[in-house]
């Protein structure tokens, strides 16, 4: 029996992963679920896996939540920074499974390390703000770091059973987004609605959004470096729409490996939560005969700038990734609210990003203060475009 701790149990991956849960129950045992404000799933969530401890966002929040749980629930209500490092951190817990969103995740990410706790990672930004000090801290507390971002799950299960010296290459595929094939000067139009209207993948409203800029791609670009110890060079970003190659690895020898499935994101969560084994899922395989042929394509950077400027903070390194990042979070939250179009994304990132002085190597203080200074940063020019 394997105990979980779920962060951010109430998104889109954290669903799956209790949906996995759910499917194995000799497997698994849930121990602690935090969300943010999402109070009427938790509390279901609550009484359907009996975790031990839940934790919400805030005071007012966690009143909300223990007013509509039944007496005699039996779980301990916390909230608030001390109450997420707590779940990441609970004693009885062997993995925690990070799916915040953004760069919350980070410091959980790092508590649950110091604390020895394996670690299913789904948040991204925190190998794209703080890769390095992550990596080192989980080498030397003997944590294991273990993707489910469909794109890296695949590259970890192609590179198993390799020797890393012999690895080439790293292909990330994209799906292209919902507006791959929309002329680039019909982007000054574009609604949030449509942005969040994926044509293959159901996800959050951010990584939703990132998707439709190809900011995803760049931050797995910066994530793939930090995760798998490579250079920005042996990393390449493929369009590939139908979205059954998850990702691809080639060897010295010019061979090429590849990860294909639906796309579906129980595959990879199961492969983390069950490393090395896998989980009898049941999932349908693609229909190869119906999909006829897979596709593929480069990347247009004039008309998806985002990726552009991932690559730029993939090669200066040090905290301008950090930068990237939060700038791209208050840009995706400001045109998600309408306050700013589409086309101003990148601008706000641009900007942010070309204003930021970098420190090369930096410390996690270092980290925090430059992704403070990129959110004041951003809004500043936000405001200037409303």
């Amino acid at each position: 029996m394997k105990n979980l701790s779920i962060l951010g149990s109430t998104g889109s991956i954290g669903c799956n992963v209790l949906k996995i849960v759910e499917m194995f129950p000799e497997r698994f045992a849930v121990k602690a679920l935090a969300a943010k404000r999402s109070i009427s799933l938790l509390s279901r969530q609550i009484e359907r896996f009996h975790p031990e401890i839940a934790v919400v966002y805030d005071e007012s929040s966690a009143v909300d939540l223990q007013n509509i749980l039944p007496s005699g629930a039996g779980v301990e209500v916390l909230y608030g920074e001390d109450g997420y490092k707590a779940a990441a951190v609970y004693p009885s817990v062997d993995m925690v499974v990070v799916s915040f969103v953004g760069a919350s995740g980070l410091m959980p990410t790092l508590a649950a390390i110091e604390a020895g706790k394996n670690i299913a990672l789904a948040n991204k930004e925190t190998l794209v703000m703080a890769g390095e000090i992550v990596v080192k801290m989980a080498a030397i507390n003997g944590s294991k770091i273990l993707p489910i971002d469909s794109e890296h799950s695949a590259i970890f299960q192609c590179i198993s059973g390799n020797r890393r010296e012999d690895l080439d290459k790293i292909f990330l595929t994209a799906s292209g987004g919902p507006f791959l094939n929309l002329p680039g000067n019909e982007f000054g139009s574009i609604k949030p609605e449509a942005a969040l209207n994926h044509p293959t993948w159901r996800m959050g409203k951010k990584i939703s959004v990132d998707s439709a800029t190809l900011m995803n791609k760049g931050l797995e670009i910066i994530e793939a470096k930090r995760l798998f110890g490579i250079s920005q060079k042996m990393i390449e970003v493929v369009i590939h729409p139908q979205s059954v190659i998850h990702s691809m690895v080639s060897f010295k020898d010019g061979t090429v490996m590849a990860q294909l499935g639906i796309p579906d994101m129980k595959g990879a969560i199961a492969y983390a939560l069950s490393y090395p084994e896998r989980l009898a899922l049941e999932q349908p395989l693609p229909d190869f005969v119906s999909i006829g042929a897979l596709t593929f394509e480069e990347p247009d950077l004039e008309k998806f700038p985002c990726l552009a400027l991932a690559y730029q903070a993939c090669e200066t390194d040090g905290t301008l990734p950090a930068v990237l990042n939060a700038a791209n979070e208050a840009a995706v939250e400001a045109f998600l609210r309408k306050r700013i179009s589409f086309l101003k994304i990148p601008e706000v990132i641009r900007g942010t990003m070309e204003q930021h002085t970098v420190i090369t190597d930096p410390t996690l203080q270092d980290i925090l203060r430059a992704d403070r200074w990129a959110r004041e940063q951003a809004q500043a020019l936000i405001r200037n475009l409303e």
